[in-house]
């Protein structure tokens, strides 16, 4: 045994053994990280998924405005980080949810869809899971949101005054007159209802503001806004329409000694369909509708009322229902101003419901723009001219209504409807939401007329 020991001794020893030893023996590889294993797969998946860059976005959004683009990021990330990518046709699906959300938001397994996130992690794993799903024109926008937003090319804020219940805070039109333009999206709990414009005139003698505010909060939070702007109460609030993002907030400005102005339709509605308009409030703004209760208002006019003080002639105009019932503008005849309300529409599709009269809104068209206005604040969206809203409102409505009698004429069906070409207006904000339901209701309504 001892002779044995010292053979294995002196083998170890020698150099040409070691060096055989040396051959024999492998280092063990350190294990990939986590982190690679994740960039490993995620190499993979891009190049299995088709990629776009910012260039090729860009012109696809231009000749393909039908494209579904979908930020997979939380909303929680859209609010924080800079807001998302303005898209006509645009839906925020988690990426983990996609399964269960995409048929509702995109039914046709052939249209066109972006997938984008911050910086390409996540969007081409969702890409893939598309096409795995038989969608079959995905892409994955490679460069992310915040190249895009380097490239200074449009976004939307999910919340441009995170300080505020308001969506944002007001601008100076004209001197005197001011606007918080709201949200062109829907009405949610992130927006705080604030998806309609809240204006307001300051005159030596009072305030009028118009619009009194989806809930309690954000009325007061638009009053703490005019407060900075001056030491003059707020006399009174003009409703535009009878919708909640209109007048829920009305019961706010009451304690705050204002007198509530409303068109007897409007009063009407309000009376008939006020507390179903709270009860939707209440559910989506949960915390948010403290406070808020349903009130009446003090004021009903019929057309005309004349709300003049401190120097400034101020008009309250009920031309006819066009979109809602007792459609009311505000108009300041020597400034050529017009609050328009929901008369006037350009940077979102305007909707139509089931009791929109399109053929009425034409008509009442023409006595609105006989005013003359040169400025128009819109009841959504940035103040503009007469010439931009009567594309985007009166031309839409004629546009369509022609469309659809074309399909009534050749004996079509409602599923004809729907596909008549609104591809002009498919650009505009919630286009996705109402193109369709907007031919079908104007169907429904042109076969009776």
């Amino acid at each position: 045994m001892k002779a044995l020991a010292l053979m294995l001794v002196a083998l170890l020893s020698a150099p040409v053994a070691a060096q055989n030893l040396s051959a024999v023996i492998h280092p063990i590889p350190e294990a990939p990280t986590l982190t690679q294993q994740a960039q490993a797969v995620l190499d993979e998946v891009m190049k299995r998924v088709p990629q776009i860059d910012t260039a090729g976005l860009v012109e696809q959004l231009k000749t393909h405005p039908e494209t579904v683009v979908i930020d997979v990021r939380q909303p929680s990330e859209l609010a924080i980080l800079g807001g998302r990518i303005d898209a006509p046709r645009f839906a925020n699906i988690l990426r983990g949810w996609l399964e269960f959300q995409i048929e509702q938001t995109v039914p046709d397994k052939s249209t066109p869809i972006v997938v984008y996130c911050g910086v390409s992690q996540r969007s081409p794993l969702a890409a893939e899971t598309l096409i795995k799903l038989g969608y079959t024109n995905v892409k994955n926008y490679r460069d992310g949101f915040f190249n895009w937003k380097r490239a200074g090319l449009p976004i939307v804020a999910t919340d441009a005054a995170p300080q505020s219940f308001l969506y944002a805070l007001p601008q100076e039109v004209i001197p005197g007159v001011w606007s918080a333009i709201g949200a062109t999206a829907p009405g949610t709990y992130d927006n705080s209802g604030h998806n309609n414009n809240l204006s307001f005139i300051i005159t030596k003698e009072g305030v009028v503001v118009v619009n009194a505010g989806d809930n309690y909060l954000l009325a007061q939070s638009l009053h703490d806004e005019i407060k900075k702007r001056t030491d003059q109460p707020v006399k009174y609030v003009v409703l535009e329409n009878g919708q909640g993002h209109a007048m829920l907030g009305s019961n706010y400005w009451k304690e705050a000694g204002a007198k509530i102005v409303a068109q007897r339709d409007t009063a009407k509605y309000i009376e008939q369909h006020g507390y179903d308009a709270l009860a939707g409030m209440r559910a989506r703004a949960r915390d948010k509708a403290y406070r808020t209760e349903l009130v009446m208002p003090d004021i009903v006019y019929d057309d005309k009322l004349d709300l003049s003080m401190g120097g400034e002639k101020i008009e309250v105009l009920h031309l006819g229902n066009a979109h809602h019932h007792g459609d009311t503008m505000v108009w300041l005849p020597e400034k050529k101003l017009v609050i328009a309300g929901d008369t006037a529409f350009h940077q979102r599709m305007l909707p139509i419901f089931e009791d929109t009269d399109t053929r009425r809104w034409i008509e009442v068209w023409d006595k609105f723009e006989a005013l003359g206005a040169t400025i128009v604040i819109p009841g959504h969206g940035t103040p503009t001219d007469m010439a931009t809203v009567r594309t985007w409102t009166r031309d839409y409505l004629v546009h369509l209504r022609a469309k659809v009698a074309e399909v009534i004429k050749a004996g079509g069906s409602l599923d004809d409807a729907y596909k008549v070409d609104q591809s002009a207006y498919l650009h505009l904000h919630t286009a996705d939401e109402l193109a369709r339901s907007n031919a079908g209701r104007v169907f429904r309504a042109m076969e009776f007329e």
